[in-house]
């Protein structure tokens, strides 16, 4: 039997994983193996409201071994270290505890096809600091890791109700990531009056938002941005545009025009770029943003029994752009890529990736959402917001639940987090 093998769980790599096991896997052509370094999958889009506290992975996201074992695949928790493609065999690091003892030793995995969705990680552009001070937004352990650090700054500031101090966030990028967090933080600033911090309000909040472009959301439609813009700035956000950080310090930033930023709490999120060990493997043909370059059937250029999707695809369109790192690039590319696998076992041809934009929304916590959708028979975009955006909004969210569940298991997964959110609280206290 063939052993098709998936490196990577993201919202790519779970959903063509949920493909390939519901057309391969389950009539037995072939043997599905998916391998992450987390347990539990959370669609990327929502790690910022891990991070903030008000959903829970528990509730909100997919625990890869239950999945596995309701969709024919099998799962194996670890870190990809190698590639050796003329032997067709992955090495996967050891693995530890949180106490640094060993729980299993270096592996080797075989493969007939590879499939690499290892997503993308924070760009600090080589900014001194940002490694030690800063925290990134990139895997659940990280969002849950800055969860933990926001909750103990609200207590610290909670406490010293007598001096009146703010707690001040420092969020650099001010891409949907940087925005969103932004909102999220206002919204759990007066929620945590009501979980036991009474002296705690968006009044204490101070976060700033420093953005080197000339302005927020740079990848997104203009009058986007000044709606987004014109909603932080009435939350009390301050957003500096124009605004590049030289150096991060235990205490704040430093701009490259000298001025000092002070902050609590810091967040990079200025910008991403496939993991660097994919270059250091020396295996690939990457791009500037390491992302490893593809055919137009998402085969590597080395090899074509290795197929890559999601934000560690390098695609080059036709006009010369690369194909952003988004949750809908990695959604299409995973259904031209479970295509394509399929064909291969048919014997017939494959097809190529083309990728299509459908728009882009930005949810401001509960205060507003603002977006595009892109026309389907031409270029042209309308602007959306409010209601009519949140129910967009919520829609990609519902549709990446049906492909990784069924729509069966997808109602109930949505319909139980509807009622958790009903019944349980609002804001996650630990």
């Amino acid at each position: 039997m063939k052993k098709i093998v998936v490196v990577g769980g993201g919202a790519g790599g779970l959903e063509l994983v949920t493909k390939l096991s519901r057309s391969l896997g389950k009539t037995k052509q072939a043997e599905i193996i998916l391998i992450d370094r987390n347990r539990t999958h959370v669609w990327k889009p929502l790690l910022h409201e891990v991070a903030a506290g008000v959903i829970d992975k528990h509730s909100d996201g997919v625990d890869y071994r239950m999945h596995a074992v309701r969709h024919h695949y099998q799962f194996q928790l670890g870190n990809l270290s190698h590639i050796d493609s003329q032997v067709k065999q992955l090495t996967l690091d050891p693995l530890y505890d949180e106490n640094e003892h060993l729980i299993l030793p270096e592996r080797q995995v075989r493969y007939d096809y590879l499939i690499l969705a290892m997503g993308s990680v924070c760009n600090d552009f080589g900014t001194p600091g940002v490694k030690d001070y800063c925290y990134a937004l990139d895997s659940l352990p990280q969002a849950e890791k800055f969860h933990r650090a926001l909750l103990n700054q609200l207590l610290k500031v909670n406490q010293e109700a007598g001096d009146k101090r703010q707690l001040q966030i420092g969020i650099v990028g001010a891409g949907a990531t940087g925005t969103e967090l932004a909102a999220q933080l206002h919204h759990v600033a007066n929620l945590a009056r009501a979980y036991g911090m009474p002296q705690m309000s968006s009044d204490r909040l101070k976060v700033t938002i420093l953005e080197a472009g000339d302005r927020i959301l740079p990848a997104l439609p203009e009058k986007i941005a000044l709606s987004a813009h014109k909603a932080l700035t009435k939350l009390g956000i301050k957003v500096r545009e124009s605004t590049m950080v030289s150096e991060a310090t235990e205490k704040g930033f430093l701009t490259s025009e000298d001025e000092f930023i002070e902050a609590d709490l810091m967040v990079w999120s200025a910008g991403v770029k496939a993991p660097d060990f994919i270059v250091a493997m020396d295996v690939f043909e990457t791009n500037r943003a390491n992302q490893i370059l593809v055919t137009p059937e998402l085969r590597s250029t080395v090899d074509e029994t290795i197929f890559v999707i999601g934000d560690c695809c390098g695609f080059q369109q036709k006009d010369g752009s690369w194909v952003p790192p988004r949750a809908q690039s990695a959604h299409q590319m995973a259904s031209t890529a479970a295509t394509n696998l399929e064909a291969v076992f048919k014997n017939k041809s494959l097809s190529q990736y083309e990728y299509k934009d459908y728009g882009s929304l930005v949810h401001l916590s509960k205060y507003s959402t603002v977006g595009s959708l892109m026309g389907s028979l031409s270029n042209s975009s309308m602007f959306i917001e409010g209601r009519l955006a949140k129910i967009v909004y919520v829609s990609l969210y519902n549709n990446h639940q049906f492909t990784v569940h069924g729509w069966f298991k997808g109602i109930l997964t949505l319909f139980s987090r509807k009622l958790s959110n009903i019944v349980g609280p609002k804001f996650k206290l630990h």
